[in-house]
């Protein structure tokens, strides 16, 4: 099942290293993307780059599976 993994690195509510990074370990084949200084209600204020990259990973994943996890920086 293809799984994309959304965190800012700045989140104070829900610290990175106690969910996305264990997530991102946990789920096969999983895609992390770690938003530089984004804070806990990024899909609030950077929407427009949220839902943009919600959208490509929605297409990708109709065409082929994700082989093992990746991380990116954004």
């Amino acid at each position: 099942m293809p799984t994309l993994i959304l965190h800012g690195d700045d989140d104070q509510i829900v610290p990175i290293a106690d969910s996305a990074l264990l997530s991102s370990k946990i789920v096969k084949g999983a895609v992390l993307k770690v938003y530089k200084g984004a804070p806990h209600g990024m899909c609030t204020t950077l929407k427009d780059q949220v839902n943009e990259e919600l959208l490509g990973f929605f297409k990708s994943s109709s065409k082929s599976a994700s082989a093992g996890a990746a991380r990116e920086t954004v």
